[in-house]
């Protein structure tokens, strides 16, 4: 009986086993609830008087007794007193722990110890936030969540693309309404070109006009030339069409003057013009000059009307997601100008810190560190912001070249049409002939 017992118990052990495996694998959220958070939580707790004693987050305190005055006497030692902390509370990819700082503590302290609670906790990363003064929120990831990104969902809203997803797990979107220009910054081959393959594909079906800019001779936004209501393949076309814009701008403002409001959005829904969105790829192409007059001044038109668009258009319904492999003041004095205009950033993996540092470095320190350990590995993974001010790593969903192409032709129809940016198609079209 003792050998049948001990083979079923093998048996069951290995089924239990196998079962949990393919849990992992194909439910990780189910497997973190139910294995992965009460092991951790465990391991945090028991862990973390030890951890806060060897990375100066204790504070030690005198004894009760033992003292003369300031004095302590020999053999009581002072006592090191860890932070308290909160029960961990768990997450859809990790938990979170608030802890009470002691009186003199700032948050620096625990980003500084951030790699040793990673070691002690057995987690992918631990973010250091502080919600509000006197507490500290420590937020463990369990797993890397970019490493086999889900499909998440999103609200669809005007204006609004689900470009892939965040690392708390949750979807990102750009919402070009609550932000309304952006800045997106990557080497080759690290992800730029795919996600605006993805923000086109995303755009396509809504009623909104597509002008592309791409002085690569239209290599990359080329493909969906169906659906973009004007494309630009160089920087004489760029100034052509970038002025059409301008000119439908003030044509927008007009509208709004008379109707007495301050947006297009307040204007009726028969009145209100299709809002329009220029992507242009590789903005240093706009801004280098080969030293000739012709070149300067078309260098310095592009300049204008990119910030004038960027100043004034969003209330009008003129957005900017402006892409480079480099950005940097050495473009040109009118680069910095523009930049402080685009809220919006992503940050892929780049060449030189310095692009880094332009893309996020006036938002928050700590994104450009984390977007300059973004390995050639990791292509698509990027450091965001979001609407409230706060960074993300996160991951655009790979769109297929061939599924991007057959949705901008699917949608081809539906491009609308502006009458002073046809009249510059019209232009551009005669040039070529």
């Amino acid at each position: 009986m003792g050998p049948i017992l001990l083979a079923l118990g093998v048996a069951a052990l290995a089924w239990v086993l196998v079962v949990g495996d393919l849990v992992r694998r194909h439910r990780p959220v189910w497997h973190w609830y139910l294995v992965g958070y009460m092991v951790t939580a465990c391991r945090v707790l028991a862990t973390w008087r030890k951890v806060a004693m060897l990375n100066d987050l204790a504070v030690s305190r005198r004894p009760p007794r033992g003292l003369l005055g300031d004095l302590v006497v020999k053999g009581d030692p002072l006592r090191p007193v860890a932070p308290r902390i909160s029960f961990p509370r768990a997450t859809r990819v990790g938990l979170t722990v608030t802890v009470r700082l002691h009186a003199g503590q700032t948050p620096a302290t625990y980003l500084k110890a951030a790699d040793a609670l990673v070691h002690a906790w057995k987690v992918h990363a631990v973010r250091v936030t502080s919600p509000e003064r006197g507490l500290v929120l420590l937020t463990a990831t369990a797993t890397d969540p970019l490493e086999r990104p889900g499909l998440a969902t999103a609200p669809a809203e005007l204006l609004s693309a689900l470009i892939g997803v965040l690392e708390s797990g949750g979807a990102w979107v750009m919402n070009l309404r609550l932000v309304p220009h952006w800045l997106i910054a990557g080497a080759t081959r690290s992800g730029k070109s795919t996600l605006l393959a993805r923000l086109i594909t995303q755009l396509a079906g809504q009623p909104v006009a597509l002008v592309g800019i791409d002085c690569k001779g239209g290599m990359e936004l080329g493909l969906f030339a169906g659906r973009l209501s004007a494309l630009a393949t160089c920087r004489r076309e760029a100034v052509t069409v970038l002025s059409a814009l301008v000119v439908d701008m003030q044509a927008r403002m007009s509208a709004c003057r008379t109707a007495g409001v301050r947006s297009i959005w307040e204007l009726p829904d028969k009145l209100r013009p299709v809002p329009v969105v220029v992507i242009v790829d590789e903005i240093a192409e706009l801004y280098l000059s080969d030293g000739t007059r012709e070149s300067r001044a078309e260098t310095e038109q592009c300049s204008t009307l990119l910030l004038r668009l960027a100043q004034l258009g969003a209330a009008l319904g003129l957005h900017l997601v402006v892409a480079g492999q480099r950005v940097g003041s050495d473009l040109g004095p009118g680069v910095t100008a523009l930049r402080a205009q685009l809220g919006g950033r992503i940050c892929h993996r780049v060449n030189d810190p310095g692009t880094a540092e332009m893309t996020l470095g006036d938002l928050n320190k700590d994104a450009v560190a984390v977007a300059q350990s973004i390995t050639a590995e990791e292509r698509g993974v990027a450091v965001c912001t979001g609407p409230d001010g706060g960074w993300s790593r996160a991951r655009s969903h790979l769109t297929p070249t061939e599924e991007a192409i057959a949705i901008a032709r699917k949608y081809s129809t539906v491009a609308p049409v502006l009458p002073t940016l046809h009249g510059a198609v019209e232009v551009l079209e005669g040039d070529d002939q």
